[in-house]
């Protein structure tokens, strides 16, 4: 019961590969993969959410991040030495350019071409998972709670379960099986971090946050910040980097010209810490621990900071549970794609807003 998860998710630093054995209850990582983007390829997908790009750059680009994410199965396929014909199919999320679940045509677009993965692993591919929730009503994101569900979930105990990534998202698992699974897209999670980083020290992220701690918070830059709609807007929501981007941030900082740069990168890290509190605060007050998993655990200063705003509820890794922060959500398109492939739906429209369960992805036979 092989199955074999690919993601690169809104930080676009690259793809990661899970090799997941799914024959139990709860997933076995049997191995995993990071492949970083080539430097040509990040910034092509960089002016695909910054540009008004042609299709032709879309076309060009869904087809290189297509045999990127093929190249990257099959060496984790050789590095584990895991046979083709023993992985049932492989879960492709693929690479995010365009989320736009509140227009009048709501839609989302994730590249990396599933023919191509299909063709060269000879894996029967699964992709393009959001928008068949979007087709029923849905905001098509976020996917992971539905994982979350199957791994966190306990008797008589409530858990939220953060994932920051680029844009973080809280999954509220309740410890009543009557109450549905609740989670939504909190905002920035390392996104506006990891581009205000790249411009200023020309590194693609803040190392466990020492730079942004250097600075101190501005008050007046924060409140600003806050202020835009989407962090008042109730839940179900779901956001991505073609939103909170940097020409986003720095039409905010026009009236800040003066203020140091480790002073911004240092209110940023308080944005993601103090969005994520009022999440939490807001819709699970009664959440007894708080599981991490995404690049955000490694942010030292960001986790110092959530443990200061959340005193009372106790912060841990998801490693605690055995699950590896990094590879939680290559794995859960493994498992996304045991769904699919089983004829089992695995949206939460207690979370996405679609009016029913719905099976999601297109299906690429080997």
């Amino acid at each position: 019961m092989i199955y074999l998860g690919l993601i690169s998710g809104t930080s676009m630093d690259g793809i990661d590969a899970a090799l997941v054995d799914l024959k139990s209850d709860k997933p076995d990582l049997i191995g995993s993969l990071h492949t970083p983007y080539k430097d040509d390829l990040k910034k092509e997908l960089t002016d695909l959410i910054t540009i008004d790009a042609p299709i032709s750059l879309v076309a060009r680009t869904d087809q290189r991040v297509g045999l990127a994410f093929a190249e990257s199965a099959n060496k984790l396929l050789k590095k584990f030495s895991v046979k083709k014909v023993d992985c049932l199919a492989i879960g492709s999320h693929g690479q995010n350019i365009l989320h736009q679940p509140d227009t009048k045509f709501p839609t989302s677009i994730q590249i990396g071409d599933p023919n191509i993965i299909s063709e060269l692993t000879g894996i029967t591919t699964v992709a393009d998972f959001r928008r068949r929730d979007m087709a029923a009503g849905g905001q098509g994101a976020p996917l992971a709670p539905a994982f979350h569900e199957m791994m966190f979930r306990k008797k008589n105990h409530d858990t939220v379960v953060l994932n920051i990534g680029g844009i973080s998202n809280i999954t509220i698992l309740s410890g009543h099986p009557d109450q549905a699974t609740k989670g939504f897209d909190c905002g920035p999670g390392n996104t506006l971090m990891d581009s205000w980083s790249l411009k200023n020290q020309h590194k693609t992220f803040d190392e466990n946050g020492d730079w942004g701690a250097t600075g101190t918070i501005n008050q007046a830059l924060l409140a600003d910040l806050l202020s835009d709609p989407y962090f008042q807007k109730q839940p179900p929501k779901s956001t991505g980097r073609e939103y909170f981007n940097l020409p986003w941030l720095e039409a905010r900082l026009a009236k800040y010209s003066s203020l140091p740069v480790n002073d911004i990168q240092g209110t940023l890290c308080e944005l993601t810490a103090l969005t994520c509190e009022q999440a939490i605060k807001t819709f699970a007050p009664a959440a007894e621990e708080i599981l991490v998993c995404g690049g955000g655990v490694h942010n030292a200063a960001l986790m110092t900071r959530l443990t200061a705003t959340l005193p009372d509820y106790g912060i841990k890794s998801t490693s605690v549970y055995g699950i590896d922060p990094d590879w939680v959500e290559a794995m859960a398109f493994a498992w996304f794609a045991k769904q699919t492939m089983e004829n089992r739906p695995s949206n939460l429209p207690g979370v996405t807003g679609a009016r029913h369960p719905v099976i999601l992805g297109g299906v690429y036979k080997a």
